[in-house]
């Protein structure tokens, strides 16, 4: 996962470097947490993301506000253990709040110049959505 030293030791992923303040301070808050109980590592990191997709989701290379709280897909709503055994199991929407409404999801697709998204149904529009915002991150990082 490709990250920036920040202010501190903290290394902080770059989607979150073009965030708001708030995202930031979500992740790190969580992260150093996690660093603590399960030490520094992946498990820290996903650990850090899962809090952060309860109240931001990933649009092209950063991170919004969500309008309402909550978890984004069924990877976020799993804790512990169960969420262990299921992270390659393709239930993580990638940062994408599948659980708003596909009014919602035509919008980001259409704030994110997705071609045929009138024509999608909910499930296309995340997963449109998903590759969009991963096309916006890799050309943030080059």
């Amino acid at each position: 996962m490709p990250a920036r030293k920040r202010s501190g030791s903290t290394d902080l992923p770059s989607t979150l470097e073009r965030s708001s303040k708030k995202a930031q301070e979500t992740w790190l808050a969580t992260h150093d947490a996690a660093v603590e109980q399960y030490g520094e590592g992946e498990r820290a990191h996903r650990t850090a993301f899962a809090s952060l997709k309860h109240s931001f989701e990933k649009v092209g290379d950063h991170w919004e506000e969500k309008a309402e709280k909550g978890p984004s897909d069924p990877q976020a709503a799993r804790r512990g253990a169960e969420a262990r055994a299921h992270l390659d199991d393709g239930d993580s929407a990638g940062g994408v709040d599948a659980n708003a409404s596909k009014a919602h999801l035509y919008e980001i697709a259409r704030r994110l110049d997705v071609e045929g998204r009138s024509r999608m149904s909910k499930d296309e529009l995340v997963e449109a959505i998903q590759r969009a915002n991963d096309r916006a991150t890799a050309a943030a990082r080059d």
